[in-house]
Protein backbone atom coordinates (compact mmCIF):
# COMPACT_ATOMS: atom_id res chain seq x y z
CA UNK A 1 0.00 0.00 0.00
CA UNK A 2 1.61 3.25 -1.09
CA UNK A 3 0.00 5.23 1.71
CA UNK A 4 1.91 3.35 4.40
CA UNK A 5 5.32 4.17 2.99
CA UNK A 6 4.40 7.84 2.58
CA UNK A 7 3.10 8.06 6.13
CA UNK A 8 6.09 6.29 7.63
CA UNK A 9 8.51 8.75 6.03
CA UNK A 10 6.50 11.60 7.52
CA UNK A 11 6.43 10.07 11.00
CA UNK A 12 9.94 9.14 11.78
CA UNK A 13 11.32 12.40 12.95
CA UNK A 14 -17.23 13.79 25.58
CA UNK A 15 -16.01 17.41 25.78
CA UNK A 16 -17.74 20.40 24.25
CA UNK A 17 -16.84 24.09 24.16
CA UNK A 18 -18.81 24.60 27.38
CA UNK A 19 -16.82 21.92 29.19
CA UNK A 20 -13.55 23.44 28.01
CA UNK A 21 -14.66 26.90 29.10
CA UNK A 22 -15.82 25.72 32.53
CA UNK A 23 -13.43 22.98 33.69
CA UNK A 24 -13.42 21.61 37.20
CA UNK A 25 -11.16 23.82 39.39
CA UNK A 26 -7.75 22.20 39.91
CA UNK A 27 -7.97 22.37 43.70
CA UNK A 28 -11.17 20.28 43.59
CA UNK A 29 -9.75 17.52 41.45
CA UNK A 30 -6.74 15.40 42.30
CA UNK A 31 -4.84 13.20 39.87
CA UNK A 32 -6.50 9.96 40.94
CA UNK A 33 -9.95 11.45 40.32
CA UNK A 34 -8.84 12.65 36.89
CA UNK A 35 -7.68 9.16 35.94
CA UNK A 36 -10.85 7.62 37.39
CA UNK A 37 -12.94 9.93 35.21
CA UNK A 38 -10.96 8.84 32.15
CA UNK A 39 -11.56 5.20 33.00
CA UNK A 40 -15.29 5.88 33.26
CA UNK A 41 -15.31 7.66 29.89
CA UNK A 42 -13.58 4.61 28.41
CA UNK A 43 -16.04 2.19 30.02
CA UNK A 44 -19.04 4.15 28.77
CA UNK A 45 -17.89 4.65 25.20
CA UNK A 46 -15.92 1.51 24.30
CA UNK A 47 -16.66 -1.66 26.18
CA UNK A 48 -14.24 -3.60 23.97
CA UNK A 49 -11.35 -1.22 24.65
CA UNK A 50 -12.16 -1.11 28.36
CA UNK A 51 -12.27 -4.93 28.49
CA UNK A 52 -9.03 -5.31 26.53
CA UNK A 53 -7.06 -2.77 28.55
CA UNK A 54 -7.95 -4.57 31.76
CA UNK A 55 -5.08 -6.94 30.90
CA UNK A 56 -2.49 -4.17 31.23
CA UNK A 57 -0.52 -3.45 34.42
CA UNK A 58 -2.17 -0.73 36.54
CA UNK A 59 0.00 2.23 35.52
CA UNK A 60 -0.18 1.45 31.80
CA UNK A 61 -3.90 0.74 32.11
CA UNK A 62 -4.55 4.12 33.70
CA UNK A 63 -2.42 5.87 31.09
CA UNK A 64 -3.96 4.17 28.06
CA UNK A 65 -7.47 4.95 29.32
CA UNK A 66 -6.48 8.58 29.86
CA UNK A 67 -5.33 8.59 26.26
CA UNK A 68 -8.62 7.03 25.12
CA UNK A 69 -10.59 9.68 27.02
CA UNK A 70 -8.53 12.38 25.32
CA UNK A 71 -9.23 10.83 21.90
CA UNK A 72 -12.92 10.40 22.68
CA UNK A 73 -13.24 13.99 23.85
CA UNK A 74 -11.45 15.31 20.77
CA UNK A 75 -13.70 13.27 18.51
CA UNK A 76 -16.83 14.42 20.33
CA UNK A 77 -16.03 18.03 19.48
CA UNK A 78 -16.32 17.36 15.74
CA UNK A 79 -19.27 14.98 16.09
CA UNK A 80 -21.35 17.43 18.11
CA UNK A 81 -23.73 19.44 15.89
CA UNK A 82 -22.50 22.66 17.55
CA UNK A 83 -18.84 21.74 17.16
CA UNK A 84 -16.73 24.15 15.08
CA UNK A 85 -13.16 24.51 13.92
CA UNK A 86 -12.76 27.21 16.58
CA UNK A 87 -13.79 24.75 19.32
CA UNK A 88 -11.28 22.21 18.02
CA UNK A 89 -8.56 24.87 17.81
CA UNK A 90 -9.17 25.89 21.42
CA UNK A 91 -9.02 22.24 22.49
CA UNK A 92 -5.80 21.72 20.51
CA UNK A 93 -4.20 24.73 22.17
CA UNK A 94 -5.30 23.56 25.63
CA UNK A 95 -3.96 20.05 24.96
CA UNK A 96 -0.52 21.45 24.15
CA UNK A 97 -0.08 22.98 27.60
CA UNK A 98 2.08 21.25 30.22
CA UNK A 99 0.54 19.46 33.17
CA UNK A 100 1.29 22.40 35.45
CA UNK A 101 -1.11 24.58 33.42
CA UNK A 102 -4.00 22.12 33.05
CA UNK A 103 -7.36 22.45 34.79
CA UNK A 104 -9.64 20.28 32.66
CA UNK A 105 -9.83 16.80 34.29
CA UNK A 106 -9.23 14.82 31.12
CA UNK A 107 -6.36 17.07 30.08
CA UNK A 108 -4.84 16.73 33.56
CA UNK A 109 -4.67 12.95 33.18
CA UNK A 110 -3.62 13.14 29.53
CA UNK A 111 -0.86 15.71 30.14
CA UNK A 112 0.46 13.57 32.98
CA UNK A 113 0.48 10.53 30.68
CA UNK A 114 2.01 12.43 27.77
CA UNK A 115 4.84 13.77 29.89
CA UNK A 116 5.46 10.56 31.81
CA UNK A 117 5.72 8.42 28.64
CA UNK A 118 7.37 11.13 26.50
CA UNK A 119 4.77 10.93 23.75
CA UNK A 120 5.90 12.87 20.63
CA UNK A 121 3.65 15.87 20.07
CA UNK A 122 3.79 15.23 16.32
CA UNK A 123 1.49 12.23 16.63
CA UNK A 124 -0.95 14.14 18.84
CA UNK A 125 -1.13 16.94 16.28
CA UNK A 126 -1.77 14.46 13.46
CA UNK A 127 -4.53 12.82 15.48
CA UNK A 128 -6.27 16.20 15.91
CA UNK A 129 -5.66 16.93 12.23
CA UNK A 130 -7.67 13.80 11.44
CA UNK A 131 -10.56 14.96 13.58
CA UNK A 132 -10.38 18.33 11.86
CA UNK A 133 -10.90 16.59 8.52
CA UNK A 134 -14.37 15.60 9.69
CA UNK A 135 -15.29 19.27 9.90
CA UNK A 136 -14.45 19.96 6.26
CA UNK A 137 -14.26 16.66 4.36
CA UNK A 138 -17.22 14.29 3.97
CA UNK A 139 -16.17 12.33 0.87
CA UNK A 140 -12.98 10.51 -0.19
CA UNK A 141 -12.30 9.89 -3.86
CA UNK A 142 -9.72 7.11 -3.46
CA UNK A 143 -8.75 4.56 -0.86
CA UNK A 144 -5.31 6.17 -0.53
CA UNK A 145 -7.05 9.39 0.52
CA UNK A 146 -9.22 7.48 2.99
CA UNK A 147 -6.16 5.65 4.29
CA UNK A 148 -4.51 8.98 5.09
CA UNK A 149 -7.58 9.91 7.15
CA UNK A 150 -7.50 6.51 8.86
CA UNK A 151 -3.83 7.02 9.64
CA UNK A 152 -4.52 10.36 11.31
CA UNK A 153 -7.47 9.25 13.44
CA UNK A 154 -6.41 5.65 14.17
CA UNK A 155 -2.82 4.76 13.28
CA UNK A 156 -1.60 7.66 15.41
CA UNK A 157 -3.50 6.07 18.29
CA UNK A 158 -1.47 2.89 17.86
CA UNK A 159 1.79 4.79 17.55
CA UNK A 160 1.10 6.81 20.71
CA UNK A 161 -0.06 3.67 22.52
CA UNK A 162 3.28 2.06 21.66
CA UNK A 163 5.03 4.70 23.75
CA UNK A 164 2.76 3.90 26.70
CA UNK A 165 2.95 0.11 26.38
CA UNK A 166 6.62 0.07 25.49
CA UNK A 167 8.75 -1.93 23.07
CA UNK A 168 10.13 -5.43 23.54
CA UNK A 169 13.53 -4.21 22.37
CA UNK A 170 15.11 -1.04 23.68
CA UNK A 171 17.47 -0.27 20.82
CA UNK A 172 16.97 3.04 19.03
CA UNK A 173 15.43 1.58 15.87
CA UNK A 174 12.84 -0.63 17.59
CA UNK A 175 9.98 1.84 17.25
CA UNK A 176 10.71 2.53 13.57
CA UNK A 177 10.72 -1.23 12.88
CA UNK A 178 7.30 -1.58 14.47
CA UNK A 179 5.75 1.41 12.69
CA UNK A 180 4.60 -0.19 9.40
CA UNK A 181 2.49 -2.82 11.17
CA UNK A 182 1.19 -0.33 13.72
CA UNK A 183 0.07 1.92 10.86
CA UNK A 184 -1.63 -0.98 9.05
CA UNK A 185 -3.43 -2.04 12.22
CA UNK A 186 -4.77 1.46 12.74
CA UNK A 187 -6.10 1.60 9.18
CA UNK A 188 -7.71 -1.84 9.62
CA UNK A 189 -9.42 -0.80 12.85
CA UNK A 190 -10.72 2.46 11.41
CA UNK A 191 -11.93 0.77 8.24
CA UNK A 192 -13.81 -1.71 10.44
CA UNK A 193 -15.32 1.21 12.29
CA UNK A 194 -16.35 2.85 9.00
CA UNK A 195 -18.03 -0.32 7.73
CA UNK A 196 -19.93 -0.80 10.99
CA UNK A 197 -21.12 2.82 11.02
CA UNK A 198 -22.15 3.32 7.37
CA UNK A 199 -25.75 4.01 8.36
CA UNK A 200 -24.87 6.20 11.34
CA UNK A 201 -22.42 8.31 9.33
CA UNK A 202 -25.06 8.93 6.68
CA UNK A 203 -27.02 10.80 9.34
CA UNK A 204 -24.05 13.16 9.69
CA UNK A 205 -23.78 13.66 5.94
CA UNK A 206 -20.57 11.64 5.73
CA UNK A 207 -19.79 8.88 3.25
CA UNK A 208 -16.40 7.33 3.96
CA UNK A 209 -16.64 4.53 1.38
CA UNK A 210 -14.30 5.65 -1.44
CA UNK A 211 -16.07 7.14 -4.43
CA UNK A 212 -13.94 5.01 -6.76
CA UNK A 213 -15.28 1.88 -5.07
CA UNK A 214 -18.90 3.02 -5.31
CA UNK A 215 -18.36 3.36 -9.05
CA UNK A 216 -16.57 0.00 -9.20
CA UNK A 217 -19.71 -1.73 -7.94
CA UNK A 218 -22.17 0.58 -9.73
CA UNK A 219 -23.64 1.65 -6.39
CA UNK A 220 -24.62 5.31 -6.08
CA UNK A 221 -24.86 7.76 -3.21
CA UNK A 222 -28.62 7.84 -3.78
CA UNK A 223 -28.66 4.06 -3.29
CA UNK A 224 -26.75 4.56 -0.06
CA UNK A 225 -29.08 7.28 1.20
CA UNK A 226 -32.06 5.06 0.32
CA UNK A 227 -30.35 2.22 2.18
CA UNK A 228 -30.55 -0.14 -0.77
CA UNK A 229 -29.33 -3.54 0.40
CA UNK A 230 -28.72 -5.60 -2.75
CA UNK A 231 -25.98 -7.67 -4.34
CA UNK A 232 -24.11 -4.54 -5.44
CA UNK A 233 -23.92 -3.31 -1.85
CA UNK A 234 -22.97 -6.74 -0.51
CA UNK A 235 -20.16 -6.96 -3.08
CA UNK A 236 -18.99 -3.46 -2.13
CA UNK A 237 -18.95 -4.38 1.56
CA UNK A 238 -17.17 -7.70 0.95
CA UNK A 239 -14.50 -5.83 -1.03
CA UNK A 240 -13.88 -3.45 1.87
CA UNK A 241 -13.94 -6.26 4.43
CA UNK A 242 -11.38 -8.24 2.42
CA UNK A 243 -9.23 -5.12 2.39
CA UNK A 244 -9.53 -4.81 6.17
CA UNK A 245 -8.78 -8.52 6.68
CA UNK A 246 -5.60 -8.22 4.61
CA UNK A 247 -4.49 -5.30 6.80
CA UNK A 248 -5.19 -7.30 9.97
CA UNK A 249 -3.25 -10.29 8.61
CA UNK A 250 -0.30 -8.07 7.80
CA UNK A 251 -0.31 -6.14 11.06
CA UNK A 252 -1.05 -8.62 13.85
CA UNK A 253 2.42 -10.26 13.81
CA UNK A 254 3.68 -6.80 14.78
CA UNK A 255 2.37 -7.39 18.31
CA UNK A 256 5.68 -9.13 18.91
CA UNK A 257 7.41 -5.73 18.90
CA UNK A 258 5.49 -4.67 22.02
CA UNK A 259 6.55 -5.23 25.61
CA UNK A 260 5.34 -8.62 26.78
CA UNK A 261 2.97 -7.20 29.39
CA UNK A 262 1.06 -5.25 26.74
CA UNK A 263 0.61 -7.82 23.99
CA UNK A 264 -2.53 -9.49 25.31
CA UNK A 265 -4.31 -6.16 25.74
CA UNK A 266 -3.49 -4.94 22.24
CA UNK A 267 -4.10 -8.38 20.72
CA UNK A 268 -7.48 -8.63 22.41
CA UNK A 269 -8.49 -5.13 21.28
CA UNK A 270 -7.48 -5.82 17.67
CA UNK A 271 -8.85 -9.35 17.35
CA UNK A 272 -12.12 -8.57 19.12
CA UNK A 273 -12.63 -5.50 16.96
CA UNK A 274 -11.90 -7.61 13.89
CA UNK A 275 -14.80 -9.78 15.05
CA UNK A 276 -17.13 -6.93 14.06
CA UNK A 277 -16.46 -7.91 10.44
CA UNK A 278 -17.83 -11.39 11.01
CA UNK A 279 -20.89 -9.88 12.67
CA UNK A 280 -21.49 -7.67 9.63
CA UNK A 281 -21.39 -10.81 7.49
CA UNK A 282 -23.73 -12.59 9.91
CA UNK A 283 -26.21 -9.71 9.52
CA UNK A 284 -26.05 -10.16 5.73
CA UNK A 285 -24.22 -6.82 5.41
CA UNK A 286 -27.21 -4.88 6.76
CA UNK A 287 -25.32 -2.07 8.47
CA UNK A 288 -28.38 0.15 8.11
CA UNK A 289 -30.56 -1.74 10.59
CA UNK A 290 -27.91 -3.51 12.69
CA UNK A 291 -24.90 -2.06 14.50
CA UNK A 292 -22.48 -4.97 14.56
CA UNK A 293 -20.80 -5.71 17.90
CA UNK A 294 -19.63 -8.58 20.07
CA UNK A 295 -21.46 -9.33 23.29
CA UNK A 296 -19.53 -9.64 26.54
CA UNK A 297 -19.96 -13.43 26.50
CA UNK A 298 -18.64 -13.58 22.93
CA UNK A 299 -15.58 -11.60 23.97
CA UNK A 300 -14.90 -13.95 26.88
CA UNK A 301 -15.38 -17.00 24.63
CA UNK A 302 -12.74 -15.68 22.23
CA UNK A 303 -10.13 -15.02 24.92
CA UNK A 304 -8.47 -18.49 24.92
CA UNK A 305 -7.87 -18.22 21.18
CA UNK A 306 -6.50 -14.70 21.56
CA UNK A 307 -4.20 -15.81 24.37
CA UNK A 308 -2.94 -18.69 22.24
CA UNK A 309 -2.31 -16.33 19.34
CA UNK A 310 -0.33 -13.93 21.53
CA UNK A 311 1.74 -16.73 23.08
CA UNK A 312 2.78 -17.95 19.63
CA UNK A 313 4.28 -14.59 18.73
CA UNK A 314 8.03 -14.56 18.25
CA UNK A 315 9.82 -12.27 20.68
Amino acid sequence: MGIRTTIQKTCVVNTTKDQLAHPIPREKLDMDKAYTLCAEVTRQHSKTFYFSTSFLPRDKRRAIRAFYAFCRTTDDIVDTPRGTIIDLHEWRQAARRPLSQQTHPILIAWADTREQYQVPQQFVEELIDGCEMDLSVNRYETFDQLARYCYCVASTVGLISSYIIGMQDTHLGAFEQAMPQAIDLGIALQLTNILRDVGEDLGRGRIYLPQEDLRRFHYTEDDLRNRVLDQRFRALMRFQMDRADALYDRSLPGLSHLAADGRLAVGAAAILYRGILSKIHLHDYDVFQHRAHLTQSEKVQRLPGILMHVRKLKS
